[in-house]
């Protein structure tokens, strides 16, 4: 079985993911569907997924999911030098996405993008087709969580179909709201934020903390809706802006 080769799995880890998002995104892209529609589309399919994986039948783990994670490549995840090894591996793939994706936005290819975000009528009114853009990231997208989902299971021993629900899409949708949306490090600033808050509440008043999430998401959208990022930057651009004015 391919699951056996570890070449292949790290094949599969990119492929499947990848494969799949092509697929579902150049029907949707080519259907025009796009805002508030596309996010119910995705959330209706991801727990359609979920249903499905809960089934014991398909194979999968049923509601056990995949356990008994112990070795990789033969050695044991549980020893403190591979449990930093996967630690430092995290680590590096973030820079590494993180630099792929701002050489991305800063080439040709991201200032169409953007500008498909910004209007993407106006895209086509000037000769560019917006579907292979949109089809391009979303599948890139798509191969770096299959890479996160990777690196994430060996380091918790456990996944199962649970994890797909909605309420971890409206966390990651919190993070770039509490880091700063329309930014890179706003996401991963975010993330850190409140994964931080996470398990300090989780632990102190676990009870408290998806209502803590909620009301998170609505004080930044009223009264912080650059994110974290954004009042930096304008602490940032006041504090240059007062020390020229008291400049002889």
């Amino acid at each position: 079985m391919l699951s056996d080769s570890f070449i292949a799995t790290l094949i599969l880890i990119v492929a499947v993911p990848g494969v799949i998002a092509l697929v579902f995104g150049y029907f949707a892209f080519r259907s025009r569907i796009k805002g508030v529609y596309f996010s119910i589309i995705t959330q209706a399919m991801t727990y359609a997924a979920m249903l499905l994986f809960f089934r014991n039948e398909t194979g999968f783990g049923g509601n056990n999911g995949f356990t008994d994670f112990k070795r990789i490549l033969g050695m044991p995840i549980a020893t403190q030098n591979m449990r930093m090894t996967l630690f430092v591996l995290t680590g590096l793939a973030l820079l590494g996405f993180f630099l792929l994706a701002r050489w991305l936005v800063r080439s040709k290819f991201g200032r169409v993008l953007q500008a498909v975000r910004d209007a993407e009528t106006r895209v086509m009114f000037s000769g560019y087709s917006p579907l292979p853009y949109k089809l391009t990231i979303w599948t890139i997208s798509a191969m770096m969580c299959g890479v996160a989902g990777a690196l994430y299971v060996p380091q918790v021993g456990i996944i199962n179909p649970g994890e797909m629900s909605a309420a971890n899409s409206i966390e990651i949708a919190v993070w770039a709201a509490v880091g700063g949306r329309a930014t890179l490090i706003g996401p991963i600033v975010g993330a850190f934020i409140v994964n931080g808050a996470k398990s300090w509440l989780t632990v102190t008043a676990p009870e408290f903390w998806l209502y803590f999430l909620g009301a998170l998401f609505i004080a930044v959208t009223l009264f912080l809706p650059d994110g974290v990022v954004g009042l930096v930057k304008k602490l940032k651009a006041k504090t240059t802006t007062t020390t020229k004015a008291d400049a002889p």
